[in-house]
């Protein structure tokens, strides 16, 4: 065996996969990141600023709502441009775009026009769903098309769920005749079940572990409905309506708790789960309107909600729906956790970070750091702090 040989297999018995591109561990996937929950593992940055935070680059993509996946040195994102959907992937590193693939018309409306969904990576490909529900599996080296699929029950603001990878499987909601819920082979695009006739809601599916078992959370246009996650079949749904069929905010599933929200006038709600034969039962904790989000997802942290919903920012007792306090008309925003802080951005693009707790939101650093409508999730990573509004993406770094 010749010494060329001799290191091509020394460096695969070792898993060293030198000649990859893109790094085969995915540090913020998916939205909300890989947990599904809006948490970091983020550490070493800095919360406090006395002068301006160092901007990295600036990049103007177009319009969309779509917050960021990143892999390795790519991030994925979408925008506009061409009166087209476009995905994208940048170096995370400069702002340089790698390619981009215009892979379905324009959607446009009164509120920001362009892509909802924020892309899914895994395991060397992107996931996206576009607003007029063309789903695309894409090759992450080239954006070249691996797989299709399309749907025709596009909600009043456009499909806006991402899409789920659990296990083999990637999940989406598509609606009525094509399934509340409908899972494909994520290598192949083919159909492995589909369950539920429901109307299509604004949420991502949501995974999670009870009793040893895999479920997933369809919080869909008139309900929640839970799922096997591998075969799909329904164990549990109630009934949740809102005005406009809006349910768009994560779930949560915590300590065997079930909590869900809208806005529109509707509210919150937390059901303990129980086994109930080859179903599961929920008995409702609590209800109320404490909670009213529109399209934020709360942040769970020490036993306690943190949101920004259609009214203020407020802390409210996860197990008891009670408010703790609220900070009026800091309505809208958008937040992640890091090492114990909240890194909120306010819809008019103000960054805050501070540590939050029972007693209140206690800011060490607020910055403007975006105009115009910003209700897409921020994402911190290696140190950079990723944010956007409809059509441009910043870059910050917050090791300084």
């Amino acid at each position: 065996m010749n010494a060329h040989r001799r290191l091509i297999l020394a460096l695969s018995c070792a898993g060293v996969l030198y000649f990859a591109p893109i790094s085969l561990h995915a540090d913020w996937p998916n939205f909300l990141g890989p947990n599904h929950n809006g948490v970091s593992g983020e550490k070493g940055f800095r919360t406090q600023w006395d002068s301006a935070i160092p901007m990295v680059w600036q990049k103007d993509i177009g319009s969309a709502f779509s917050s960021f996946a990143i892999a390795g040195n790519r991030l994925f994102t979408c925008g506009t441009a061409g009166k087209k959907q476009v995905l994208y992937a940048l170096n995370a590193d400069t702002g340089e775009i790698l390619w981009q693939n215009p892979f379905e018309d324009d959607f446009r409306n009164e509120h920001g026009d362009g892509t909802r969904a924020t892309p899914t990576f895994h395991d060397g490909r992107v996931y996206v769903l576009g607003a007029l529900g063309r789903l695309i599996c894409a090759d992450a080296e080239n954006g070249s098309i691996i797989w299709e699929k399309s749907f025709h029950n596009k909600p009043k603001w456009a499909y806006s769920g991402s899409v789920l990878i659990e296990g083999d499987l990637a999940v989406v909601s598509a609606g009525k005749g094509d399934g509340a819920l409908v899972a494909f082979d994520r290598k192949t695009g083919q159909q492995i079940w589909k369950t539920g006739n429901d109307p299509v809601g604004y949420a991502t599916p949501y995974p999670f572990t009870f009793n040893g078992q895999r479920y997933i959370v369809g919080f869909l246009g008139n309900a929640a409905m839970i799922v096997e996650a591998k075969t799909g079949r329904e164990v549990w749904r109630t009934e949740w309506k809102t005005d406009y069929e809006v349910n768009a905010a994560m779930p949560i599933v915590h300590d065997g708790h079930l909590f869900i929200t809208s806005g529109y006038r509707k509210g919150a709600g937390l059901f303990k789960l129980a086994a109930d034969g080859d179903k599961l039962s929920a008995s409702s904790v609590w209800q109320s309107d404490v909670l009213l989000t529109k399209f934020q997802s709360c942040i769970l942290h020490d036993g306690k909600l943190y949101a920004s919903d259609q009214n203020a920012m407020k802390c409210v007792d996860f197990m008891t729906g009670k408010e703790l306090w609220s900070k009026p008309r800091v309505r809208n925003g958008t937040m992640i956790l890091a090492d114990g802080n909240l890194i909120f951005l306010t819809e008019g693009g103000q960054l805050q970070i501070g540590k939050p707790s029972p007693e209140g939101f206690n800011l060490t650093t607020t910055a403007d750091i975006l105009d115009g409508r910003c209700w897409s999730v921020p994402v911190l990573l290696n140190g950079k702090l990723y944010a956007r509004n409809l059509e441009r993406v910043v870059c910050f770094n917050l090791r300084g």
